[in-house]
């Protein structure tokens, strides 16, 4: 996989990551201002992360006038497309899934570019993927869906990021590839979403909440 076709994935990551931000804000009655910001965090905010613990100079967000772009393109068609807030409610959930997909192959591949070990990469992937989620809930005053005990987030997000790894240890990662992978990540959150898929409590003593009884 070339940096050329990294450069999209990633700029593809952040306009479905923005998007999500910007569908967020609708829900939550934001003015346009706050999309672009919303949008701004969860798609720039887990590759600023990535950039910084890769220590590679400055975040690509800050130097690479196109990233900047993303979100403000993904404003402007939440602006226009969107209808309803019932219909973005659903929308969130489809564009993070796309975002989570996308950052967790390049924030692998990123980091394996720059040297850094199988473990690292996976670690690396997986903070990609979820980070700017989570400035994007907690700015929203929600609770950040790599935490929510309903449903999977980083668990997608871990295993496309290792598969990503492995591909690339064996030489085998490329558009075909990679784009797989992604579309696996994106199955399965989605999957998760629809059947209640997620990962056992924290302790197995504790009662179960009353919204995972069966």
């Amino acid at each position: 996989m070339t940096f050329d076709l990294a450069l999209v994935l990633d700029l593809l990551g952040c306009f479905f990551f923005a998007v999500s931000g910007s569908l967020l804000a609708v829900r939550n009655g934001f003015d346009l201002v706050g999309s672009v910001l919303l949008g701004s965090l969860v798609g720039l905010g887990g590759g600023v992360v990535r950039d910084l613990i890769l220590n590679a100079g400055p975040p690509a967000a800050f130097s690479n006038p196109l990233y900047l772009a993303a979100p403000l393109l993904a404003a402007v068609v939440v602006y226009f497309v969107v209808g309803g807030v019932k219909r973005a409610n659903r929308l969130v959930l489809t564009f993070d899934a796309g975002g989570l997909a996308l950052f967790c192959i390049t924030g692998a591949l990123k980091a394996l570019d720059a040297g850094m070990n199988a473990a690292a990469a996976i670690l690396l992937g997986v903070t990609t993927a979820v980070g700017g989620g989570i400035l994007r809930d907690v700015t929203a005053n929600q609770v950040p869906s790599v935490f929510d005990p309903k449903t999977m987030y980083a668990i997608p997000a871990l295993l496309g990021s290792a598969l990503a790894t492995g591909l690339w240890y064996l030489g085998w990662l490329n558009l075909a590839t990679g784009t797989t992978a992604a579309v696996l990540v994106f199955t399965l959150r989605l999957l998760g979403l629809k059947f209640g898929w997620h990962a056992p409590l924290a302790a197995r003593s504790w009662a179960r909440p009353r919204f995972l009884r069966g």
